[in-house]
């Protein structure tokens, strides 16, 4: 299936995207390579494949929110430009 001129302008149309007449030819190309991967994806041999959408029922997985101890905070703080209070020193962000 070849893309044609007409449905690559809608398409931009809809997408709110202003391409100029000397980009049309490289856009179909694009869209045209898109669309021939997804053709090859769709064709992919699927038989004897299982469903492993939702193998996981691992969801919204919290931890504790706990504080630690940082155990080589001196070795951190040398790449630090400068420091205050044992802790990173940053200009203030407003």
């Amino acid at each position: 299936m070849q893309i044609a001129k007409e449905e690559l302008l809608h398409i931009a149309k809809l997408a709110d995207l202003n391409i100029r007449e000397e980009e049309v030819d490289k856009y179909i190309s694009n869209l045209q390579d898109i669309l021939n991967f997804a053709n090859i994806v769709n064709k992919a041999p699927i038989d004897g494949l299982e469903e492993t959408i939702g193998e996981q029922d691992n969801y919204n997985v919290f931890r504790k929110d706990e504080v630690k101890e940082f155990e080589n905070n001196s070795g951190l703080l040398q790449n630090a430009p400068e420091q205050e209070r044992n802790m990173f020193k940053i200009p203030k962000v407003l």
